[in-house]
């Protein structure tokens, strides 16, 4: 599952996950240490997660250098979800033995509640991956999109016959595959949508299908149009029902499968063009 929504708001719920354990151990360190040494208690855990937050940031930059190295500022936006779980993990450690070890008297207490929290955090995970059918985890959903009828010359924009409607699992055709989730009024899919556009055009080894949710087709001819943007592979999903098929009912989401349809990566949120970039990393361009 990549989101939550609550009333009309979608919210990504790694972080969630992350700041519930954060906050559980936050007060497991300030309610079990000694008084005197609860406020310091409660720093020790907030200062090993950022900076293990600051870590893994880091990590991922740095393994996806290239892609970054044209928009440096692109390493500073969170929102992209590029960390690297592992050396998170050991720098919060590092600090939070350098803390324990600083304030004796509260290392039992620290030990506890850093556990309690590491423990949730994974328990969560687990929640949320057995919460979901074995296909949503690994394959493509058999979910049936329509594809956008092209706008024949001097034709209103809903004039052209449609062509067959296919499910999802027949776009694959020996490429890799981002699927993308969008819809004309959301505006973090309108400002990634050129991003993607440009990464189809210059990725033809990679197969990019632009699945809009719940529009009528005029709505979605007139955008593209307006917007100057000659996209490939745009199809309709009427019903908006992939994107609760794939764990995700906010907008937009993109969700990465390999040639032979496994998902290998996911994202809710506005991707940027170095995130984009680093996903697609995976699948190197073929030499031209």
């Amino acid at each position: 599952m990549l989101s939550i929504t609550l009333g009309p708001l979608a919210f990504p719920l790694p972080p969630l996950l992350l700041l519930l354990s954060l906050l559980l151990a936050s007060f497991l360190a300030r309610r079990l240490a000694p008084a005197a040494l609860a406020s310091s208690n409660e720093t020790s855990i907030w200062l090993a997660a950022g900076l293990g937050l600051l870590a893994a940031r880091a990590a991922h930059v740095l393994r996806h250098a290239q892609a970054y190295a044209d928009s440096p500022w692109a390493a500073l936006d969170f929102r992209d979800g590029g960390w690297v779980t592992g050396p998170g993990l050991a720098v919060a450690a590092v600090v939070l033995l350098w803390r324990s070890d600083r304030l004796p008297l509260a290392r039992r207490a620290l030990v506890i509640s850093a556990g309690s929290g590491l423990a949730l955090w994974a328990s969560l995970q687990g929640a949320v991956l057995l919460s979901l059918p074995d296909a949503d985890l690994r394959a493509l959903p058999a979910v049936v999109l329509r594809p956008l009828p092209a706008v024949a010359p001097g034709t209103a924009p809903a004039a052209a016959p449609a062509a067959q409607a296919q499910p999802l699992s027949a776009l694959l055709d020996g490429r890799p595959l981002v699927v993308n989730l969008w819809a004309t009024w959301c505006g973090p899919c309108r400002a990634e949508m050129p991003v993607l556009a440009a990464a189809q055009r210059q990725r033809p080894d990679v197969r990019f299908v632009f699945a809009n949710q719940g529009e009528l087709p005029e709505v979605v001819q007139r955008y593209l149009a307006a917007e100057r943007l000659a996209l490939d592979d745009v199809w309709l999903d009427i019903g908006s029902a992939l994107g609760p098929a794939l764990g995700s009912r906010g907008l937009p989401t993109t969700v990465f499968f390999s040639a032979d349809g496994q998902r290998v990566d996911a994202h809710f949120g506005l991707l940027n063009a170095a995130a984009l970039q680093a996903r697609l990393s995976r699948w190197p361009a073929p030499a031209r």
